[in-house]
């Protein structure tokens, strides 16, 4: 019971940092960070897929409102204000990368339970999470090295 909240509430995290991340993707498109940003989201999209298999695996279902209430989440994100009355701005890039950031570090410690859980779940084996858990990690450590260029763009003398 306790493992399906969790993994429903880390599938609807999921959820909400893909649309982010193709949000961000899309807004930075013409941008030194688009291409980073666009193969983030496709690897967002894939960790989500392989939790979805992983729940299957261990017969938990989806918990649909969950996942709901991570899509609207990311909705109502966009309204924060970032220096501009309309429109996308350096501000934007910089909260848009921490937000990803923090989603990213929750899934290195999803990855982590579950490679800890693998003596009670056999099954999880079969998805090598400690395989996931590094891909996260770097995922993480990419983001932070945007996340220091963003900050440096948007906070530079004269902006």
């Amino acid at each position: 019971m306790l493992l399906a909240i969790y993994l429903n509430d880390h599938l609807a995290a999921a959820t909400a940092a893909h649309d982010l991340a193709k949000r961000a993707a899309g807004s930075n498109r013409d941008t030194e960070y688009g291409p980073f940003l666009e193969l983030l989201a496709i690897e967002i999209e894939e960790d989500r897929e392989s939790l979805l298999e992983i729940m299957r695996g261990l017969e938990i279902g989806v918990d649909r409102l969950k996942v709901l209430g991570g899509w609207w989440a990311e909705k109502l994100g966009r309204f924060k204000l970032n220096g501009r009355l309309v429109g996308y701005s350096p501000l934007s890039r910089v909260v848009e990368l921490e937000v990803l950031s923090l989603g990213v570090s929750g899934k290195v410690a999803l990855w982590r339970t579950l490679e800890r859980l693998e003596p009670e779940h056999p099954v999880l084996v079969d998805f090598e999470v400690g395989q996931l858990a590094r891909r996260a990690e770097r995922q993480l450590q990419e983001i932070e090295a945007h996340r220091v260029q963003a900050v440096a763009d948007a906070f530079a003398p004269g902006t």
